[in-house]
């Protein structure tokens, strides 16, 4: 837990609570979009699981990105998750999106 609070640059260990939360959110919500989104768009488990899945995961990268930081600004903290999305994406070569 300390080296979380060292990387991310928090004191409190109630804002690092709050943090994890919407961490677990946001994954929990983001995967729970995903299904009635790859069925808007017709995509169906009986095409095979080998096509379905890694579309599901790639409906569900950018429903966790605005997610994550929608819940972030709910639980007042904003600063925070715009700066770990902008350096998450970074980190993936995604730098164009901002």
């Amino acid at each position: 837990m300390k080296k979380l609070k060292e990387r991310w640059n928090i004191q409190s260990n109630w804002r690092l609570t709050v943090v994890f939360i919407v961490f677990a959110v946001t994954g929990s919500t983001s995967a729970k979009f995903a299904g009635p989104v790859t069925d808007l768009i017709g995509i169906h488990e009986e095409i095979g699981w080998y096509i379905y899945w890694p579309i599901r995961l790639l409906v569900i990268f950018p429903v966790y990105q605005i997610l994550l930081v929608s819940f972030g600004w709910l639980f007042g903290e904003f600063e925070f998750f715009w700066k770990f999305e902008k350096k998450m994406l970074k980190a993936m070569g995604l730098k164009f999106l901002f």
